[in-house]
């Protein structure tokens, strides 16, 4: 195994950000991917104009890429102030009136994958209050996405890049996909493994698979250190994604890494350009 036999999309919200937002999904068809993901792409707009969303949804169309993963409304991203859904007041509602807008973007292009951010905490919030309207948010999130025929992404981020986020272990994402999925019922909560943001955790990789894998919907790689392409860094990234496939896991392994002082396009020498296309 290794490589060639995963299914790969690209994140056009940290790679081709060279170009306009219109631009990238073409960009990546070019380089030999026919699957992309995004963070929500508008940042300080939960709730674009139609001729916003219109637009992107015919540049992902023209391109003839498949949009696979998609954020809900999660702030600033990159950056410090991620997250939206258990910060009270402004964010949060701001997520909540996000929630069937980016559902409904989802399912007119065939995306089956939605991921909620968490959010960090908030000084003079009691923690408590955060995690309750963390929890009726996420319930409202998981019932739009079964709506849409999506899973509902639960994903752990790093506590060196993200101190304030609460969410900064495996097995603590998979207690809040435990949670929601005990709140709706529906069981279509499932946990983001990011082997990057886990790897800046110190945590055991091998033993985050094996616990994991089965509650697992979606994987995203870069290598550590520095957030960039696999073989720039020091993790065992093709072995690691060996391991997932023979613990059963079959779907979209995510690219969001950086490309370094280059042109995204260049950022993909270590993967064959055959071995770009997503198996159908």
């Amino acid at each position: 195994m290794g490589f060639a036999d995963q299914r790969f999309n690209v994140n056009l919200s940290i790679l081709f950000t060279e170009l306009p937002l219109l631009e990238r999904p073409a960009a990546a068809a070019a380089a030999g991917f026919t699957a992309v993901e995004l963070w929500w792409p508008w940042v300080d707009a939960p709730t674009p104009e139609q001729s916003e969303l219109d637009a992107l949804r015919g540049a992902i169309q023209d391109a003839g890429v498949q949009l696979t993963g998609l954020n809900f409304y999660a702030g600033q991203l990159p950056g410090p102030d991620r997250g939206a859904l258990s910060v009270p007041g402004e964010e949060s509602e701001k997520f909540r009136a996000n929630i069937d807008v980016a559902a409904d973007f989802a399912q007119s292009l065939g995306c089956t994958a939605l991921n909620a951010l968490y959010g960090n905490r908030v000084e003079g919030v009691d923690p408590a209050v955060q995690d309750e309207l963390a929890l009726e948010n996420l319930v409202l999130a998981a019932r739009a996405a079964d709506r849409v025929g999506a899973v509902l992404l639960i994903e752990a981020l790093n506590r060196p890049e993200s101190p304030a986020c609460p969410i900064v272990s495996a097995p603590k994402a998979i207690e809040i996909v435990d949670k929601v999925n005990a709140a709706t019922g529906l069981g279509n909560a499932k946990f983001l493994m990011d082997l990057y943001h886990l790897s800046m955790n110190g945590e055991d990789l091998q033993q985050v698979i094996s616990a994991y894998t089965d509650k697992t919907a979606h994987v995203q790689i870069a290598d550590n250190p520095g957030r960039g392409a696999p073989g720039t860094g020091t993790l065992p990234l093709e072995d690691l994604l060996d391991q997932l496939a023979k613990a059963g896991y079959d779907g979209y392994v995510g690219l969001e890494y950086k490309p370094g002082d280059r042109p995204s396009a260049e950022a993909f020498d270590w993967l064959p350009r055959e071995a770009r296309a997503a198996r159908r």
